[in-house]
């Protein structure tokens, strides 16, 4: 047995992994795992025979025996761990299903943990789609127990490394069939996996299988998510390799970055539905006669196409496509007189824009503007349907596109359309990802600023708070300069809306500047200032430590620093000094001139190591030492030019000049808060001007209005009038009505006396003389009744045609016909006489009272007719009174 397993241990690694003997196979495993951990990078040669020959991890992870199996697979995770992403690479074709199907349901814990660990590494060494893929056929297996381990396998990938590394689609695709299935342990793994992924994507993970579950899978898993919904927003716990390069660089880039990215990594970045769903071609269920129907002159046959085009588009996302047409009658349709076809096209609009995203930015310039000009209804549902359009429309483009359009309509003269249009601004502000350019911010506070002075109360507190929301992106500084000439009631109203404001973009500082400020050295800020003392200083640039030894720096040195040391005490010298150095060296050696170039910029004080350099010699010199004095050169020749390189006139000149600008820029401070001041007075001027021409216009409509009651009036007096010379005509005729019938009765009356007196000549008797006296009586007191019946009459009919209406009395041609007209027509004189022949002894009873009836019956027509005239005469003065207090 001793040499059994020397001969064992003396074989390579490849030959015992194949090898029949469990325990060889065990015992290589092992090795294996101790060599790779002992190389000392990927490229170590203990992986090559590995690399070459992938298929020996086939055997050792499928490895009959369950001890050589779980030591196979901790030897996998070594080779992977220590091997890098070329181990991964090579190995991973055929290693993926057996680790799945014998490592994943394994009954040992152990080599359960070590296959999950397996998949988790190769998903850091490399990516997770080919992973994945490998996993899901694995789903329609027909054993219950395997399925359940490849669920709870996804679980972890998921818990692991999140949604932004393993793409969740084709998962939520299998989801639905893993729930109908009959194993209880199956579904089990499936709520745990489908409860994992919303606390990733929340929402939008329904859009995807949610409608494909029963009713009760449904209830149980919204029990499952209000436990999820109480957490904090998930974080991913394992890192890429990738991702740990990085993370291993970060502190190079210094804290303020790592602060950055900590802060980023406390947002989850919020998934979409749009980012899960399949796009869908929408242009085939589109009605081909839509463009018909939207063209017709039926408000009906418009909303059943604008009902079928929003049936289409109504969908997560929408594969892009010729929509030129359909956008041109969209936007023909936000001017349409029916808001049904208005509501309905703004909704197909939203669809749309949330459909194909980034691909409805081209439509957006024909679109926008028709939706912004059509914010002048009132109505609500309408507004709000309008308003969901234009955020969609942002939502698919961006704030700098939108923002012209915006302003535009901001200084529209209606002002339901400028409040709607503000706060599309203010929400445009909260939800824009991309801080404004400083361009755009003074485009916005300039704007915002002028509705600060609107009449309107609504318009001008969204005013305040889209400058308060825009302060919360840029900061308070930057905003100071829109904000300093307000009063402090607005102020502080802006304050208050930038506190409460909710915005997800803010305006970072760029840290590119100030490592470019820590970069240059000392010797950069002396090369800066050599030329200032000069005109033609660019020589000395060059000077190095190792120039400073050559012979000829001492000798310039003593010639020029005389010239330097004068050089102060006169005002115009300078420059001559500095060129006549030159020229006195010009028959020395050549490197003499570049000596004094290299001697005049420092312009040091320190005149005395000069000397000391000069007088030790030029061979003798080591050259350590003159690297120390080129050192304190140097270093002093920073701070010697600062007193020499101004002289004292060019102070005062510099003095004078900085006092002046001092003063100019407090004159442009003050005449710019003056101008701010005076451009909101003429705000406020212009406020009341516009409300003064309101109340004008009122006042002339008003006045308007009168003028048409008055000319009404008028005619309606005229009218009047007209009806009262009518009853005067009538009452005219009524009198001479009543004058004919009294004259009718005077022949009668001239009758009987003539038949009277030729009774009484020719007969003496008292009784023949009283029966035609008595005739004749009786005849008169019938004319007299009938006169005062047709009297009564008249009487009646002018009291009815006071009564009716000019209506009633043209339907009646101007006569009534009453009980009254029927008495006078029966009772004629003609007929009263005629029938006034009653027996003699009838006449000899009733003449008393006859004589009676007749005075009783003329008194009453006096009184009558006397009433009548004052009545006719009270109608026409009240009916005056009336028609004047009216008008």
């Amino acid at each position: 047995m001793a040499d059994q397993e020397e001969d064992f241990s003396s074989l390579p690694l490849p030959d015992r992994f194949s090898h029949k003997n469990w325990k060889v196979r065990k015992q290589g495993y092992e090795d294996a795992a101790k060599t790779f951990e002992a190389t000392p990078d990927e490229s170590d040669p203990a992986f090559r025979p590995f690399l070459l020959d992938s298929g020996l991890w086939k055997g050792a992870v499928a490895d009959s025996n369950v001890a050589a199996q779980q030591d196979g697979i901790n030897a996998l995770c070594a080779f992977l761990k220590y091997g890098g992403q070329q181990a991964c690479t090579r190995s991973r074709s055929v290693t993926i299903a057996p680790i799945v199907e014998k490592g994943l349901s394994s009954t040992r814990a152990a080599t359960k943990q070590s296959a999950l660990e397996a998949l988790l590494l190769y998903i850091e060494l490399d990516k997770s789609d080919p992973i994945i893929e490998d996993l899901l056929p694995s789903l329609n297996n027909k054993q219950p127990k395997l399925i359940a381990a490849t669920l709870s396998a996804l679980t972890a990938i998921f818990h692991a490394y999140g949604i932004k590394i393993v793409d969740p689609k084709p998962v939520l695709k299998a989801l639905p069939k893993v729930f109908g299935h009959a194993d209880k342990n199956v579904r089990a793994e499936a709520q745990n996996l489908a409860v994992e992924l919303y606390r990733w994507l929340r929402e939008a993970m329904k859009t995807l299988f949610w409608n494909e579950l029963k009713p009760v899978q449904q209830q149980d898993l919204e029990k499952l998510f209000e436990t999820v919904k109480q957490e904090p927003p998930p974080k991913q716990e394992r890192l890429l390799r990738s991702q740990q390069a990085a993370a291993e660089a970060a502190p190079a880039t210094g804290q303020e970055d790592e602060a950055e990215a900590e802060v980023e990594e406390d947002q989850p970045a919020e998934i979409d539905a749009f980012d899960l769903a399949e796009p869908v071609d929408v242009m085939s269920k589109i009605p081909a006669s839509f463009g018909e129907s939207m063209a017709s002159s039926k408000w009906k046959d418009r909303k059943e196409a604008l009902d079928a085009l929003f049936a289409a588009v109504n969908t997560d996302r929408i594969k892009d496509g010729p929509f030129d047409d359909i956008m041109g009658a969209l936007a023909k349709s936000m001017k349409d007189a029916n808001i049904a076809v208005v509501t309905l096209g703004a909704n197909c609009i939203e669809c749309l824009a949330k459909g194909l995203r980034h691909g409805f930015a081209k439509y957006r310039s024909r679109i926008m503007p028709a939706i912004m000009e059509r914010l002048k209804e009132k109505k609500q549902s309408v507004s709000d349907a309008l308003g969901a359009a234009l955020d969609a429309v942002f939502a698919s483009t961006g704030l700098s596109e939108c923002l012209e359009d915006i302003l535009e309509f901001l200084k529209n003269k209606n002002p339901q359309v400028k409040s709607e249009t503000l706060k599309f601004l203010i929400r445009c502000l909260k939800t824009t990802r991309e801080a404004p350019s400083k361009p755009e911010v003074k485009l916005i506070a300039e704007a915002a600023t002028k509705l600060l002075t609107e009449s309107v109360e609504a318009t001008r507190a969204a005013g305040a708070e889209a400058l308060g929301t825009l302060m919360k992106i840029m900061g308070e500084r930057p905003m100071g300069p829109y904000v300093e000439g307000l009063d402090d009631i607005r102020k502080t109203k802006i304050k208050e809306y930038c506190d409460a404001a909710e915005v997800k973009a803010k305006d970072k500082p760029k840290p590119v500047a100030p490592p470019p400020k820590a970069a240059p050295t000392s010797q950069k800020k002396t090369m800066t200032k050599k030329p200032a003392l000069g005109t033609k200083k660019p020589a000395p640039r060059p000077a190095t430590p190792q120039e400073e030894p050559a012979p000829p720096p001492p000798r310039t040195a003593s010639k020029s620093i005389p010239s330097k040391l004068s050089a102060p005490k006169a005002l115009v010298p300078p420059p001559k000094t500095g060129l006549q150095g030159p020229k006195k060296l010009s028959g020395a050696a050549p490197p003499s001139l570049q000596s004094p170039r290299r001697n005049i910029t420092p312009q040091d004080e320190d005149v005395a190591p000069i000397p000391s350099k000069l007088g030790r010699g030029l061979a003798g010199r080591s050259l350590a030492r003159p690297t120390t004095s080129s050192t304190t050169t140097s270093e002093s020749a920073p701070s010697a030019p600062q007193a020499p390189s101004i002289t004292p006139g060019e102070r005062l000149e510099l003095d004078d000049l900085r006092s002046e600008k001092e003063y100019l820029l407090r004159t442009n401070e003050d005449l710019r808060a003056s101008s701010s001041k005076l451009q909101s007075q003429i705000h406020e001027l212009q406020n009341q001007n516009a409300q003064l021409i309101e109340d004008h216009t009122r006042d002339v409509l008003s006045i308007k209005a009168k003028e048409t009651q008055l000319v009404r009036a008028r005619s309606d007096a005229e009218s009047a009038e007209a009806q009262c010379q009518r009853l005067g005509r009538e009452l005219d005729r009524l009198k001479r009505e009543v004058k004919r019938m009294e004259a009718e009765t005077s022949p009668s009356a001239a009758s009987d006396s003539i038949y009277r007196d030729r009774h009484s000549n020719n007969s003496g008797n008292s009784a023949a003389v009283e029966r035609p006296a008595s005739a004749t009586q009786q005849q008169r007191v019938n004319s007299s009744t009938s006169l005062a019946d047709s009297r009564e009459t008249g009487f009646q009919r002018m009291a009815k045609s006071y009564a009716i209406s000019p209506s009633e009395e043209k339907e009646n041609g101007g006569l009534d016909v009453g009980e009254g007209e029927k008495v006078v027509r029966n009772r004629s004189p003609a007929k009263g006489v005629a029938n006034a022949a009653p027996p003699a002894r009838r006449e000899v009873s009733g003449e008393g009272e006859s004589w009676k009836r007749a005075a009783e019956v003329t008194s009453q027509l006096k009184a009558r007719i006397e009433l009548m005239k004052v009545g006719s005469f009270a109608f026409r003065t009240a009916y005056k009174f009336h028609f004047l207090t009216d008008g």
